[in-house]
Formats: structure tokens, C-alpha cells, sequence
């Protein structure tokens, strides 16, 4: 699902090793732990598997979803299980879905994985998704403005996987070129990403997201449109063209005509004016980020 359990298995047994060297940690796929079995009933060494599992201190499996329908696989696992918690080892098991929710799984040993701790793995937030991407691109040497990190956060929110693939994409792409990407290059290249907001994003208007940011401010459509520039409507009305330009596809030039004709640099300078300001208070990152959530979730 790109949720990271592969990496948290993996982390989990190298944490153990780094820190208890002389135990020993066995990583295996449920479908590379099928596999074996089938191989050492056909070759006769069933012993010589038993002995492989059951002789650990740790047992990581990784996707135990892969053990549905496979009742002789299920089977050896419940008796490895056993053996293994009678001789007070850990265990570590990772899935799809909640134990509950597989299918043809033997009760008795939906039971045995029910008996430990059961976490469950949500995707990230907004806030992680952005630091996974700073992240990456760090490990990348690359770097790409702050526009284009938060699109990328703000739309792609199912996995990590669909996170890492858009930043690969551009990245890529940067490197054939050689030359820094623009926001709207951006939009164009990732197309459609793997998992929007929401399916509303698609019919947002550009008057919708002026008049919910009107609401939240308590100023009116006119007057975020209209050319007066005090502080009370200013604020606003960059904030509205920020948004505009983050969860819609309208160009700078369409989001300007809707704040009463402006010019396409007046948006442009109204997105790098929020971005700072986002950067340096947290109070007014928090008001932009719980709009852009309230326009995404309607």
C-alpha cells in the first residue's frame, strides 16, 4: 500500500541489530516463507525448514495477506508461531488490511496475530508529506520551490510510494534539462496525480475559494475582487489567490481575472508574499493550511 510497513519491518530488525548484534533476526515475505515450505516438502528437508524459523530470537514477516486460501502454509506458520512464543521470542507481522478483514485465515491463528499489539498505519499528513519531500530531495541533491512541494503534498495523500514517485518524475525531469522547473511546468508534467484531495477539487471554482475565505475573514466577495488595498482585505485576497493557484489548474492569468481583472503578477506576487509569510508564522501557516483543508473536505 506504500505506507512504509516493508520500511518499519525492515527498520525494526536493523534497530536490533545495531543495538543487540549478537541476536539473531530472520526478514522474510509471507510469499518467500510459502515458497520454502513448498520446496523443503518437495525436497524432504521440512526439518531443515522448521529448524531455520523456529531457531531466531526475532521473526519479521512481511504481507501475512499473502497467506489467505493457503491452509498448509497457514498451518506450519501456527505451529512456528507456537514455538516461538512458547520460547518467549518476538514476532512482527505486517498486512494490507486489519486481521480481521482477511479472509480464509484459520480462526486459530487470526487469533495467535490478534494477540499481540495491532497498529495500524495511517497515511501522512500534510506536514509529513512535506518533510518527506524535503527529505528526498535532500538525498536527491536536488531542489524545487516551495509551490511545488506543497502541490505535491497537498494532492498526493494516499502513500508514500505515490509521494516519492511524483518527486522522481520531476526530478527526473530536471536532470535531463538542467534547468529549473517552474510551478506550471510542474502541474503539466505530474498531470493527473495518483490521488487527489478530493474529487471536489475537480469542480472548484475559482468563486468558491474567494467566497470561503471571504467567510472566514468576514468580508465579502465584492470587496476581495474590488481595488481597495487596506490590510483587512489584502490579506484575504492573497490568501485566496494562493489557494486558487495550489488546488486548482487555473493559470495565473484565469485566477487573475477573477480578482476583478488583476494582472497575472499580482497572483504570482501574492503566492511568493503567503509563501513567506507561511515560513516565518505559524499562526498564519495554520489559518491558510485549515482553508486549503476546508475547501478540499467540502
Amino acid at each position: 500500500m506504500g505506507l512504509g510497513k516493508t520500511h518499519l519491518l525492515s527498520s525494526i530488525g536493523n534497530y536490533i541489530l545495531d543495538h543487540a548484534p549478537e541476536c539473531k533476526v530472520m526478514y522474510v515475505t509471507a510469499e518467500t516463507f510459502t515458497n520454502e515450505f513448498i520446496e523443503s516438502i518437495g525436497n524432504q528437508k521440512t526439518q531443515q525448514f522448521k529448524n531455520k524459523f523456529r531457531n531466531v530470537d526475532v521473526l519479521l514477516i512481511d504481507d501475512i495477506h499473502f497467506l489467505q486460501g493457503k491452509d498448509s502454509t497457514q498451518e506450519e506458520l501456527f505451529h512456528t508461531f507456537n514455538n516461538l512464543y512458547e520460547a518467549k521470542k518476538q514476532m512482527v507481522f505486517t498486512c494490507d488490511r486489519p486481521i480481521s478483514e482477511l479472509k480464509n485465515i484459520t480462526d486459530r491463528l487470526s487469533s495467535r496475530f490478534e494477540r499481540g499489539l495491532n497498529v495500524d498505519l495511517q497515511p501522512p499528513n500534510y506536514e509529513t508529506r512535506v518533510a518527506i519531500l524535503k527529505k528526498k530531495l535532500q538525498e536527491h541533491g536536488s531542489t524545487l520551490s516551495e509551490d511545488i512541494i506543497n502541490y505535491i503534498a497537498f494532492n498526493v495523500v494516499t502513500n508514500v510510494r505515490d509521494l516519492e514517485s511524483s518527486l522522481t518524475k520531476l526530478v527526473a525531469y530536471m536532470d535531463l534539462i538542467g534547468e529549473e522547473l517552474t510551478f506550471e511546468k510542474a502541474k503539466q508534467l505530474l498531470g493527473i496525480l495518483p490521488a487527489m484531495a478530493n474529487i471536489a477539487r475537480d469542480t472548484l471554482s475559482i468563486g468558491e475559494i474567494i467566497k470561503t475565505v471571504g467567510d472566514y475573514f468576514n468580508v465579502s466577495t465584492f470587496e476581495i475582487k474590488g481595488k481597495k488595498k487596506n490590510k483587512s482585505l489584502v490579506q484575504p485576497r492573497q490568501i485566496a489567490m494562493y489557494l486558487a493557484r495550489q488546488i486548482t489548474d487555473f493559470s495565473t492569468t484565469e485566477i487573475g481575472m477573477e480578482f476583478g481583472g488583476r494582472d497575472h503578477t499580482t497572483v504570482m506576487y501574492a503566492n511568493n508574499r503567503v509563501e513567506s509569510l507561511m515560513k516565518g508564522d505559524e499562526a498564519y501557516a495554520a489559518t491558510v493550511n485549515k482553508l486549503r483543508r476546508q475547501l478540499t473536505s467540502s
